[in-house]
């Protein structure tokens, strides 16, 4: 008996082995074998497949995949003054693959509680849960895939306006989870230049920031009056 296979993991999952084995949306891939590595809190798999090239031979391969779910994140923005809302938080995969501290700024957001939750509901509850805003309008900017050579996790990318009248908690994340989050405000002029000088790193940032500037509520804004291009 294999916890995650035939009997409830920690998380009340079963049938975890049976990912891809039904998938027919590529004809040149046939997946042969799901075997699971670990299903503690994410789940680890070895999937073996047949693969065909173009030009019609076929091979045999296998992949190890990481699903911790998929997410979502948002760009809170206030247009009027210029600035958006980030946060700060301790991120160790980060700090043990050469982050100075481990600390990185990034837009809020996180991993859907279930398959079945809406990405947009997922955003609210995590913009409220670290910045204490509760938002009206959001605007779905899109969806994509962050890591698709090893991870399966699909992040939804929103915006959403913040102001005064949105803080309605005092945000900071949970305590049960082992959040510490301090919340930043900046001038989005000031966050794209922590892109360029490597204080802003983390990819799901930089796509929203710079979809901002380019189609978004920042769109034209350009450099600084009076500074030459």
């Amino acid at each position: 008996m294999t916890a995650g296979v035939d009997t409830p993991d920690r998380r009340g999952r079963t049938g975890l082995d049976r990912a891809g084995r039904e998938l027919t949306g590529n004809p040149r891939v046939e997946v042969r074998d799901v075997r699971l590595l670990s299903s503690h809190w994410y789940v680890e798999r070895t999937t073996t497949f047949d693969f065909q090239r173009a030009d019609g031979t076929w091979s045999t391969q296998e992949r190890e995949t990481h699903d911790r779910g998929n997410g979502a994140t948002v760009l809170l923005y206030d247009a009027a003054r210029e600035t958006v809302l980030l946060t700060r938080q301790f991120r160790f995969p980060a700090y043990v693959n050469g982050h100075p501290d481990g600390m990185l700024v990034e837009t809020p957001g996180g991993v859907l509680d279930d398959e079945d939750e809406h990405p947009e509901v997922a955003v609210r509850r995590e913009v409220v849960e670290e910045t204490g805003h509760t938002v009206g309008d959001v605007q779905h900017v899109f969806d994509m895939y962050m890591s698709p050579g090893s991870v399966t996790e699909r992040v939804s990318f929103y915006a959403a306006a913040y102001g005064p009248s949105t803080r309605t908690h005092a945000g900071g994340g949970l305590d049960e989870e082992g959040e510490d989050i301090e919340i930043l405000e900046l001038p989005v002029r000031r966050a794209l230049e922590m892109i360029r000088s490597g204080e802003i790193t983390d990819a799901k940032t930089v796509l929203l920031l710079q979809w901002a500037v380019l189609e978004g509520p920042f769109a034209g804004l350009g450099p600084k009056r009076g500074t030459a291009r």
